[in-house]
């Protein structure tokens, strides 16, 4: 019988769910079961892929070109399992379903309901994922906090798989927030009392209530919460604040959870293998070294809009030893007059990230001439790609006022321009060019020493592509092109001969990187960033 773990959340979002659930998810594979992880997002959007980074963070693309929400790229990194578009269920997806269902007379002479119809899709859609992928135990994180309106139907979809699995193969972990009063020092328990009474009004009694608080919890505080919620003492889980995510597993599995949840599902609670896990850990909480790596793009003010790109540097830094120390910065600012350098020069390393629109694209271009002529390592990442290859036109071809088409249909030169295929879309929900695809690798180039592989496939999501008609002239004036779809007619990473390191992608290497096998780009990048590091240092000491 397949087992099913349902993860909720009340008082307020943002508690980490997605990260409970990915931990809950680790503890279990790291016991020999089979895991896979499905993020329930209540809004209608049929997907995350048209909503701003700004509302709603990252959009993560899993390898079958699904947009999803972030949280999968927690899953992802976490259980180190590839996921698809069927790990995101949205109530847009569920209600499309049920209406086409509708239309097609799935349900003829039937009034269609939100129960059972929605609550039925839903749990389907819980169902199908678990047959799909096999797995022995699916994880289920439901977005939002508990009384949200829209979260409704998900909810009393969870409450009935006790009814329809057997309550022996469900169990259900409550996270919430137990604040501590600034004035008096008290820990305070209300929230959780009054969220897990919501929550018991839906017919849901939880078996683990995960407790996020920025301090230890008190016997006193424990007590309180098993007697007033119903549930073991044990089985109130610390959430404590900290500043390594990937410590939470080791956290918690010293809490005993993954034991508790076995136990209610059936379980048997088999040794744990951590090892490799503890080692990453370990070098990332006691680094010898640091770096400093400066982030340049247009969602700065919301680090969760590029996330994926925050982990993977950690990822390079702890198979390194180092510190990645990251330097957020907005790149309109040097559309506004401030010289790059001023802003760089203290940067071992410059990133430029994806996006879209025209806003701060020539902060991002001076950027990057100033990384380009300076010597500073640099990676572009999709949109840093084709900003790449726009200043180096400009600046190097001698092809004045070269643009992308998206910026300035009217450019004498387009180096950047849509791919045919886009020409003929208008819908922008799913429509670029999404997922996983193979890239061909230049032997003897520095891509090629990074992979050590002749063929990767890596995760796409743009409309725009370098405009061969260009290739020619650009490749004759020093531009590298070291990767490339198997046609041949697709850029996919440019390098520049005579720079220590100066890569551009238009793939996302940063959603495949994992905690325990991290991206090469990153390790290179990381790596470079050392190294420059080190020659400034030595050149300041024979000036100073």
């Amino acid at each position: 019988m397949k087992k099913f773990i349902f993860v909720t959340g009340g008082n307020v979002s943002s508690l980490g769910k997605g990260i409970a659930a990915a931990t809950i998810g680790l503890l279990m594979k790291a016991r020999g079961y089979s895991v896979t992880c499905v993020k329930v997002d209540p809004y209608l959007n049929v997907d995350a892929g048209t909503m701003s980074p700004f509302q709603h963070g990252e959009v993560f693309v899993t390898e079958d070109g699904a947009e999803t929400d972030l949280d999968l790229g927690h899953y992802e990194r976490f259980i180190d399992t590839n996921l698809t578009r069927a790990n995101n269920i949205t109530t847009g997806k569920i209600y499309q379903t049920v209406i086409e269902k509708e239309r097609r007379g799935d349900y003829l002479g039937a009034t269609v309901q939100v129960i059972p119809h929605i609550t039925n899709e839903i749990k389907e859609s819980i169902h199908f994922v678990a047959r799909e992928s096999g797995a022995d135990i699916t994880v289920v994180e439901i977005g939002g906090t508990v009384g949200d309106i829209e979260g409704g139907p998900f909810l009393e979809a969870i409450r009935q798989f006790k009814k329809d699995v057997g309550s022996e193969n469900v169990a259900y972990v409550h996270l919430t927030l137990v604040p501590t009063l600034t004035t008096s020092g008290e820990l305070k328990t209300k929230l959780t009392q009054h969220s897990v009474k919501e929550l018991r009004s839906l017919g849901i009694q939880p078996d683990v209530i995960i407790a996020r608080s920025s301090r230890p919890l008190t016997q006193g505080v424990r007590d309180k919460i098993s007697l007033f919620c119903d549930i073991d003492e044990e089985a109130v889980i610390l959430g404590l604040d900290t500043g390594l995510v990937y410590e939470i597993p080791l956290i918690f599995e010293e809490q005993g959870l993954a034991r508790i949840i076995l136990k209610k599902i059936g379980l048997p609670a088999t040794p744990a293998n951590f090892e490799e896990w503890k080692q990453m850990v370990d070098r990332m909480k006691n680094p010898t070294q640091s770096v400093r790596i400066g982030i340049v793009g247009k969602y700065v003010r919301l680090h969760d809009a590029y996330i994926s790109l925050n982990e993977a540097l950690k990822h390079a830094g702890g198979a390194l030893n180092t510190e990645v120390q990251i330097h957020w910065i907005d790149s309109t600012r040097f559309e506004d007059g401030e010289n790059p350098e001023d802003a760089l020069r203290e940067m071992d390393g410059i990133i430029i990230p994806g996006g879209f629109d025209i806003r701060g694209i020539e902060g991002k271009i001076r950027t990057i001439q100033y990384a380009r002529e300076a010597g500073v390592p640099f990676l572009g990442l999709c949109l840093g790609l084709q900003c790449a290859v726009i200043e180096f036109a400009r600046h190097v071809a001698n092809l004045k006022d070269a643009n992308s088409t998206e910026f300035n249909a009217s450019t004498p030169y387009p180096v950047i321009d849509l791919l045919p295929e886009q020409k003929r879309i208008f819908y922008k929900g799913g429509t670029m060019r999404l997922g996983a695809y193979p890239c061909h690798i230049l032997p003897e180039s520095l891509s090629f020493q990074l992979f050590q592989q002749e063929v990767v496939h890596e995760r796409h999501r743009h409309r725009y592509e370098v405009n061969n008609e260009f290739r020619q002239v650009l490749e004759s004036r020093g531009l590298r092109v070291s990767g490339w779809f198997p046609d041949g007619e697709l850029v996919e990473i440019i390098e520049l001969t005579g720079h220590p390191f100066f890569l551009a992608t238009q793939f996302h290497p940063e959603y495949k990187s994992r905690p325990t096998h991290p991206h090469p780009l990153f390790v290179g990048l990381v790596a470079h960033s050392l190294s420059h590091r080190r020659v400034k240092s030595l050149s300041l000491r024979e000036t100073g």
